[in-house]
């Protein structure tokens, strides 16, 4: 078949003697501009000279000329193609050295934030022994019965008129949800108070939308914290001021009594993994009562819980329609499924789903209703269950480990949940320091501090943080042994 070609060539009038040099310097301009893209297949001589109403010959002509300056590659049998790599002067177009290659547009401040990284797990290659923090390990996730439901969900699909899918979410993935936290989490919820999302990061920025007016809104977050939802309120023009945390998570006596907007982890705080204790949550929901304002509740990986008693999440203490529990699927099962949700307060929520609406209308209607039938079926719970032995397992080598290799030097920050550990750094090396030297060595985590507003401000904390999602635990006491060498 033809390749598509929708190159537009303007060639001069009838009679004229520039028409091969005009066809010859549009295709090589085209070429040059990256409109013809290297490898791509060119339309036979004939067809094209056809279409452009030229002779054939004229066509020969041109293509030959451009094979022999070796911007079209002949493969016989095959056809005619760009050439893989361009003559080495003829790379690529012009830099762009002008005024605009310099020019800064106010507006994109606030996504330019110096240190601003939202995607800290992400690295260019997996190391040796990697301690990324929340990466879960999909080697045991069932993908058979993934396919499998995936597939009924597609021949379902393909029963039903074409149309465009509610904002909200799928009503069997809303349902499932709904059940799900109320079961895992003692969340009171029903599947009208739950709108699906591109996964947390998606939640973040709707909830900034609705929720921040840029330049006036302080949003209060704990000193350490996740990037991406600091970040998306950055972006939204909101003030951000970070507030210390200790032992017993967020301390609500340091909040500014302007703050609006409170984003928390009380369940595992991240990163350092410590628990919001009952007497804080009672008075962070007293603050926002009092003052008009709102909690977002990060709940990300509580579903893995190693021991203890589970403390109730803020929504479910919530009296006062104040909070905004948000949970992801990306630690449960797998990143690239980016599905997420928000449990929103009733006064709330059309302005959510409106702001899901303008943002990309919809989530992909496949992966929605495959994920209702894994939860409905009961293939959530059981692999939630498999995976909490696998990571409590590795969690016990990692404690074990930094005991063993670590005394003096790191110091676990007590944690019952999560797939990821904490520990403080004794004496005087930086964790930044340790880091660097680490990824030499081939091993992979991230210091405390990248989790800060701030990380050269004075009192954040010296600590490093240990997932334990990707490494096995044959390898964990290995690598702790050769991280404390370091040390």
């Amino acid at each position: 078949m033809e390749p598509l070609f929708e190159l537009a060539i303007r060639l001069p009038g009838a009679g004229s003697r520039n028409l091969l040099r005009e066809l010859h310097r549009q295709l090589r301009a085209a070429i040059l501009d990256g409109r013809l893209q290297p490898g791509a297949r060119l339309p036979a001589t004939r067809a094209l000279a056809q279409r452009l109403g030229v002779s054939r010959n004229t066509m020969l002509a041109a293509y030959d000329l451009l094979l022999s300056e070796g911007y079209l590659l002949a493969r016989p049998g095959a056809g005619t193609y760009v050439a893989d790599t361009l003559p080495p002067s003829r790379r690529g177009r012009p830099s762009r050295t002008g005024s605009a290659a310099g020019r800064r547009d106010p507006r994109l401040v606030p996504l330019n934030v110096p240190g601003a990284d939202l995607a800290p797990t992400l690295q260019p290659q997996r190391s040796r022994d990697d301690f990324r923090v929340g990466l879960p390990d999909i080697g045991a996730f069932p993908f058979d019965i993934w396919r499998r439901l995936s597939d009924r969900a597609l021949r379902r699909l393909a029963r039903e008129p074409a149309d465009y899918a509610d904002p909200q979410g799928q009503a069997a993935l809303r349902e499932a949800i709904a059940k799900h936290v109320s079961f895992t989490r003692a969340v009171g919820c029903t599947a009208g108070d739950i709108v699906v999302t591109a996964g947390a990061q998606q939640a973040f920025g709707l909830l900034s939308r609705i929720l921040v007016v840029p330049g006036r809104t302080v949003v209060a977050v704990e000193q350490l914290f996740y990037p991406s939802l600091r970040e998306a309120m950055t972006a939204a023009g909101a003030k951000v001021v970070a507030v210390p945390t200790d032992v017993e998570g967020l301390c609500v006596d340091r909040l500014p009594s302007e703050a609006r907007v409170i984003c928390v982890t009380p369940s595992h705080q991240f990163p350092t993994g410590v628990a919001m204790s009952p007497q804080r949550r009672a008075a962070l929901l007293a603050f926002a009562r009092a003052r008009h304002a709102v909690v977002i509740e990060d709940d990300y990986d509580s579903e893995f819980r190693f021991a203890g008693r589970p403390l109730d999440a803020l929504q479910t203490l919530d009296r006062a329609e104040s909070v905004f529990y948000v949970g992801t699927f990306s630690k449960s099962l797998f990143p690239a499924l980016r599905l997420g949700f928000v449990v929103a307060p009733p006064w709330a929520r059309a302005a959510l789903v409106r702001a899901r609406e303008l943002a990309d209308w919809h989530g992909p209607v496949l992966e929605q209703e495959a994920l209702a039938a894994f939860i409905a079926e009961g293939h959530l719970a059981r692999h939630i269950r498999k995976m909490r032995k696998i990571y409590g397992v590795r969690r016990t080598a990692l404690l074990q480990a930094l005991v063993r290799h670590g005394a003096g030097r790191l110091a676990a920050i007590p944690s019952n949940a999560g797939l990821h550990l904490s520990a403080w750094l004794r004496g005087d090396t930086r964790a930044d320091t340790v880091v660097e030297r680490a990824a030499a060595a081939g091993i992979t985590l991230p210091p405390l501090s990248r989790f800060a507003l701030d990380p050269q401000a004075p009192g954040v904390p010296n600590g490093l943080a240990f997932g334990y999602g990707l490494i096995g635990e044959s390898q964990i006491d290995g690598a702790v042994r050769r991280l404390a060498a370091l040390l």
